[in-house]
């Protein structure tokens, strides 16, 4: 007995007594309608109709399906809980290329959606390591900073944010070198990494709290991104760095009104501590800058104002550099994701003052305040060297909360196609 669903496309309309429906059935097999329009947007939702209708297995069938439809399909296939069984159309390349994603954006997955008690900070470090160790083999080395050790090396902001958990803070330092000792730094990754978001002393609500496991989807996009390049031949050198802390409440905690000393010599004030992501990644850009890199690619789950502003189809970018901007769009482009500038000006460090610091990590008011996902992106370009070329996705597509007709409910791993492309690049 058949044990999987064929499932074909087809340009004709579905037959009248299916009325509107993108999907029809015949026997053993699924039909998908393709209308004009979008095409990987109907194939990705006629995906999630036949997941949500019990189907469980599928292959797909038909010379229709190539690379980019196959993938759409594999998307919107996806859930939380497994990995999508399916079996794919096409040669060996493109067998193998699909499969390749698939097991990257899963380990994405994975991570996003464990829960909070079981990925605490050093473990989310030790498990990306451990996964790109494997892949990597003995061209990876890497080593974790946890604890009091990241003051040693003036690691402030990761320290202060993590330190009101019982669960130490922790910075993952990876190296991917494929040239020898003495090859320079082609790329520098970095990750926000908090694995769980309370808000601090600036307490979330109850619904604001619960998907809180999601904000470590930056270190979970670069991560996999960076598992998938290697997996698709990368020969450059690539580091990526973690910044791991939990957000918690307790006699440790850090507070509104606290002033963090940077490594590079810059004070911030605190004024909301559920702005703690970009405090994090403070560090990790700094760290990144010191490689010399040809390139900073940072991705966080940083702000509601970028969701406001794209919704939840689209992942924010920023840079100084307008030809990165146009890189990071065509790089989208070519694997059908979605990414869409948002301005980035050198007065947008202004934008959050303090009269006791350099510069706030927020401004007072509800949500940061007008252009919140602007102005955390000129707090960051306070620490990243101005002479490298930086790219900051603020990852609006990485999570969906209760799940919608593109997406299961959970991590999408939205992003980590753009970026593994970026690092091809």
């Amino acid at each position: 007995m058949k044990n999987r669903m064929t499932v074909k496309l087809t340009h004709e309309l579905a037959p009248a007594h299916w009325g509107q429906a993108k999907v029809s059935f015949q026997d053993d097999q699924a039909y998908v309608h393709l209308t004009l329009g979008e095409s990987l947007r109907q194939i990705q939702k006629a995906a999630r109709t036949l997941r949500t209708q019990g189907v469980t297995a599928v292959e797909l069938a038909g010379g229709e399906w190539d690379l980019d439809k196959q993938w759409a399909f594999a998307q919107g296939f996806a859930t939380a809980r497994f990995i999508a069984d399916i079996h794919w159309s096409g040669d060996d390349a493109i067998r193998n290329a699909l499969t390749h994603r698939l097991e990257a954006s899963f380990f994405a997955r994975q991570l996003v959606n464990a829960t909070p008690e079981n990925l605490a900070p050093v473990t989310l470090a030790e498990q990306a390591a451990t996964w790109l160790a494997t892949i990597g083999g003995d061209k990876v080395s890497y080593r974790i900073i946890e604890g009091e050790a990241l003051l040693a090396e003036q690691w402030h902001g990761i320290h202060a944010v993590g330190r009101g958990s019982e669960r130490p803070p922790a910075l993952l330092e990876l190296d991917f070198n494929p040239l020898g000792d003495d090859a320079p730094v082609s790329v520098a990754l970095v990750g926000k990494g908090i694995t769980f978001d309370s808000g601090g002393y600036s307490i979330k609500s109850s619904e604001g709290m619960l998907g809180m496991k999601c904000d470590m989807g930056g270190a979970a996009t670069v991560s996999a991104a960076l598992g998938l390049a290697i997996k698709s031949g990368l020969n450059k050198r690539v580091k990526l760095f973690l910044c791991c802390a939990e957000n918690l409440i307790s006699g440790h905690a850090y507070k509104l009104g606290d002033i963090l000393t940077y490594k590079n010599g810059v004070t911030v004030e605190v004024v909301n501590t559920d702005a703690e992501g970009r405090l994090v990644l403070a560090d990790g850009l700094q760290a990144a800058s010191e490689t010399g890199a040809g390139l900073i690619i940072d991705a966080a789950t940083l702000t509601g104002a970028a969701v406001m502003a794209l919704g939840t189809n689209y992942n924010a970018i920023f840079s100084p550099q307008t030809e990165v901007l146009t890189l990071a769009q065509e790089k989208a482009a070519q694997v059908g994701e979605r990414v869409w500038p948002l301005p980035l000006d050198p007065w947008h460090q202004e934008m959050c003052p303090s009269p006791y610091a350099d510069t706030a990590n927020s401004r007072a008011m509800k949500g940061g305040g007008a252009g919140g996902a602007s102005n955390a992106a000129g707090f960051l370009s306070r620490f990243v060297n101005p002479e490298i070329n930086w790219l900051h996705m603020d990852l609006a597509s990485a999570f969906s909360d209760s799940g919608d007709s593109l997406w299961a409910a959970g991590a999408t791993a939205h992003g980590v196609l753009t970026i593994a492309n970026l690092l091809q690049d």
